[in-house]
């Protein structure tokens, strides 16, 4: 039978299957529009910071003229985290396949000693390795770029630094976040900062209310002028340690000047095909994630699919094996003798996990630090960069804690770490993450502190894969190790890696931490009757990655968790 349809008939039907075609693409995986971008992309904690690294990159800038201005960018956006007192990681990847990192990790000073948090009594005074002028390390971050840029740096030093200091001098607008942060720590910036007024307001903080800090731009200038020189001699210098005078702390002169970041050769390993290029001690993140990998690799993951019982249950026996490890053996190689090769044995990482039952959690308490022959006894800010060229930059950097020390320099207007608190104050006693260390962390002069941050690179069939990492504290390895598990085994995009609820088990406490909404309450019911204790609370990590797509194009993953920015041309 043969209809004929007039006009208005026509019209309705083209109109319905335009709109069934629209409904159904909705339902289908949509091409992120990130795909468009192959110059350049540059993905971390705040907009503003994002917008002064992709202007260097579209000026001519590499990845690591990027990265410089982005950690400046981020000493006056985000001062949670982003920071010029504080230290870091840095992983290179150049567009020809050449790896480096750097180590800008802070250092103890020559006054520390092992046991300078403890009362006469052997215990551990609390919040002092915390809130006091004596929880902070030497700051690394200043000479760590430098030292970067001196390596790899293309354009000029100060139009990388002149974007922060404009910032800085005019103000930027904060965010709603910024603003629930600085009045969350307003009391305790005046009960530590007696005189000063640095991030602080007659009324509380508002979303749009602009934040002018002419001291930290006047430090950020000494910088831009004068370099390494600009922080770790003259004017600031002095002031550092005028402050450490006036609160007992021990950071002097000599310290300053004798503090150098070190590059040290990445740790490689391979999962199903993939080449991971991470991060070596004092950072335990690269070691931790390559056994976490290997320790998943043979088993189905993609068949059970993302965060289902089986997979849960997998990832968190490993992460318990794994954090007991880090609490015995990893420390800064300079001072403690790591055993890296052992610890990435595939026979050791495989005989670890050996001893895990389907049918019921493994306590941790019968969970020790493995064995074998001849062994010689929060708050944090990640950003990734990929250049025209493909050259690439992973960076974490951290104050420690939120705000650090929450203890101001007075004249230079930037906060203080608190990174001494990674140390082990006392073996067995845990750190302000919960973390559990011994010997290998202990507490020496000069040494550097162990980590958990892992910027990671990835690289596929000898091409750039992947760049990645997060601050979190003891959740950092997690974020990062589901993050990657999330692209590679669950065929997601960068973004939904970047967002997908995350989880963490570190060990001890003996219990599952789990993002709000994370599993099914199926899946709840059936990983507690075999005892998984499992806890449901806040964010874990702040993700920012980019993905390098079949085609070459950069799609960017920014963390909603954040203000986190991801921009690219």
């Amino acid at each position: 039978m043969h209809y004929q349809l007039n006009l208005k008939q026509t019209t309705l039907l083209l109109f319905s299957i335009v709109f069934l075609q629209n409904t159904f693409a909705q339902d289908q995986p949509v091409k992120s529009p990130d795909s468009l971008y192959h110059n350049g992309m540059v993905v971390c904690a705040t907009p503003d910071a994002s917008k002064v690294g992709l202007e260097i990159l579209k000026k001519g800038g590499n990845a690591v003229d990027a990265a410089v201005a982005v950690q400046f960018a981020l000493a006056v956006t985000h001062p949670e985290a982003g920071n010029i007192g504080g230290g870091g990681f840095m992983v290179y990847r150049s567009a020809k396949g050449k790896t480096n990192t750097l180590d800008f990790r802070e250092k103890a000073p020559a006054a520390a000693s092992a046991n300078m948090y403890l009362d006469s009594a052997g215990n551990v005074i609390p919040d002092m390795s915390i809130l006091t002028h004596q929880a902070s390390g030497i700051p690394g971050s200043v000479d760590g770029m430098v030292k970067a840029y001196r390596k790899y740096g293309k354009l000029k030093w100060e139009e990388l630094v002149q974007p922060a200091i404009d910032m800085a001098h005019t103000g930027f607008k904060i965010s709603k976040r910024l603003a629930g942060d600085l009045n969350w720590g307003s009391g305790q910036f005046k009960k530590l900062n007696p005189g000063k007024t640095y991030l602080l307001k007659d009324s509380v903080w508002k979303e749009g209310d602009l934040l002018v800090q002419e001291d930290l731009a006047k430090t950020l200038e000494l910088i831009r002028d004068k370099g390494r020189k600009g922080f770790y001699k003259g004017k600031v210098a002095d002031e550092l340690v005028e402050e450490m005078k006036s609160g007992q702390g021990i950071i002097t002169k000599k310290d300053l000047k004798k503090y150098h970041s070190v590059w040290r050769k990445a740790i490689t390993g391979k999962y199903k095909g993939y080449k991971i290029i991470t991060m070596p001690p004092p950072s335990s993140g690269g070691i931790a994630l390559l056994q976490l990998l290997n320790s998943v690799e043979n088993y189905p993951l993609h068949r059970w699919g993302y965060n289902q019982d089986s997979t849960v249950q997998l990832i968190v026996e490993a992460e318990r094996r794994v954090y007991a490890d880090r609490s015995k053996y990893l420390g800064d190689p300079d001072f403690y003798k790591v055993p890296v090769d052992s610890l990435l044995k595939p026979a050791y990482i495989e005989d670890r996990m050996k001893n895990f039952s389907w049918d019921a959690a493994t306590p941790s308490s019968t969970i020790q630090p493995g064995s074998f022959a001849g062994y010689e006894s929060d708050q944090t800010t990640h950003y990734s960069i990929i250049d025209r060229e493909g050259n690439s930059v992973a960076i974490t950097t951290t104050l420690n804690g939120s705000f650090g020390s929450k203890i101001f320099v007075a004249g230079a207007g930037f906060l203080l770490n608190n990174e001494m608190d990674d140390f082990s104050s006392k073996p067995g006693v845990p750190n302000m993450f919960g973390l559990i260390g011994g010997k290998a962390n202990s507490i020496q002069p000069g040494k550097r502190m162990l980590s958990s941050m892992t910027p990671t690179i990835i690289e596929k069939d000898g091409k750039l894969f992947m760049v990645v990492g997060t601050p979190g504290g003891s959740t950092i390895i997690t974020s990062v190790f589901q993050t990657i598990l999330n692209v590679i085994e669950f065929d997601q995009d960068m973004q939904q890696a970047v967002s997908s609820k995350r989880f963490h088990h570190q060990w001890l406490p003996d219990q599952v931490n789990i993002e709000k909404g994370a599993f099914d309450d199926i899946t709840i019911e059936k990983l507690q009757q075999k005892g998984y204790k499992i806890i449901s609370g806040g964010a874990s990590g702040r993700v920012d990655a980019i993905l390098v797509t079949k085609d070459g194009y950069y799609q960017g993953g920014a963390d909603p968790r954040g203000d986190d920015s991801k921009m690219g041309w």
